[in-house]
């Protein structure tokens, strides 16, 4: 063998072939419409872009694949998926709650004063999960979208609201109402056939679909729902530090700007919805000293029912909020 074939031979043992990281990303939202979703596609787009195509995350809608929405965060860990955002989280991650606990966050600068608090003790809940936190985004706060008129919590005595926690359940129950927990796909034949009187959610959110089932809104706040934006450890971890930095800040950017657009089209989808025949009535003076006053003492409860760890990230958020 000639020199220049033996030095031909070292390089092409010595070559390392780069391929693209390709990941499967998944969001539990089947509508490409909403903000939520545009994100989702912004981060992918922009990961492609920043990394020079070295990481490449295709954005499955929700229903597309075969995983239920409250199993997305094992789904992730399991590494059945690598990346993608979760909204019912909390079934796995259970201390995440303390943020959606009702009456708690009254705000946007509470909730950036209590995510901020509460960061370290989410990332290693998640952790445990074998999924990296890499950021989220908030939904405008949750309120009362119903069949029936109200003025005033009261109003939802004896009738039945769909809830998306056991939080807001408690809610419910404290005013009178019966709480009812279904899956998104399954409100507008709930509303239709009367299994269901009401639901809790945002004009962006929930109602933007479901408008023409209920006519009535009471903007009475009662909490806030976020989303969790995940990858799978072992999948982040293969990535070199670089792209991994870069995923981090292209997240937390564009959660930022989910959050954001939420706002702008909570504004947008309530005129819209009231052009429609929607009637939307404005909180009565005295509802929020009479949730303060019900639902303080249940933060405290639920914090001591479910463990000391519970009562020490209430006591963050408490802090934290000044409260």
């Amino acid at each position: 063998m000639t020199l220049k074939m033996i030095v031909a031979s070292a390089i092409m043992a010595c070559t390392v072939v780069v391929h693209a990281t390709s990941w499967t990303g998944y969001t539990y939202s089947s509508v490409s419409t909403t903000a939520a979703v545009k994100g989702m596609y912004r981060i992918s787009e922009r990961v492609a872009a920043e990394t020079n195509g070295d990481v490449d995350i295709k954005i499955h809608l929700g229903k597309t694949l075969q995983i239920k929405s409250s199993d997305i965060t094992q789904a992730v860990g399991d590494g059945i998926v690598d990346f993608a955002a979760d909204f019912f989280f909390s079934g796995n991650v259970p201390i995440a709650r303390v943020l959606n606990l009702p009456m708690l966050i009254n705000n946007d600068q509470e909730w950036q004063k209590a995510y901020a608090a509460m960061q370290p003790m989410l990332e290693d809940a998640f952790a445990r999960q074998d999924v990296v936190l890499l950021g989220g985004y908030r939904y405008p706060q949750q309120v009362f979208f119903t069949t029936f008129p109200v003025n005033q919590l009261s109003d939802i005595k004896g009738h039945k609201i769909r809830v998306t926690s056991p939080e807001q359940g408690h809610f419910v129950e404290a005013f009178g109402g019966l709480p009812i927990t279904l899956s998104g796909s399954e409100v507008p034949t709930a509303l239709e056939r009367g299994v269901i009187d009401g639901v809790l959610t945002a004009s962006a959110g929930g109602a933007k679909k479901w408008h023409e089932f209920l006519p009535n809104n009471y903007r009475f706040a009662v909490n806030y729902g976020n989303s969790m934006i995940i990858a799978n450890i072992d999948s982040f971890e293969d990535l070199d530090k670089k792209d991994q930095a870069t995923l981090r800040a292209i997240v937390s950017e564009e959660g930022e700007n989910i959050s954001a657009e939420f706002i702008e089209d909570e504004k947008a989808q309530m005129a819209f919805q009231q052009s429609k025949g929607m009637t939307i009535a404005m909180p009565a003076e005295s509802d929020a000293k009479k949730a303060n006053d019900l639902l303080r003492p249940y933060w405290f409860e639920w914090a001591k029912d479910n463990g000391p760890e519970y009562e020490e990230a209430l006591a963050l958020v408490l802090k934290a909020i000044g409260k």
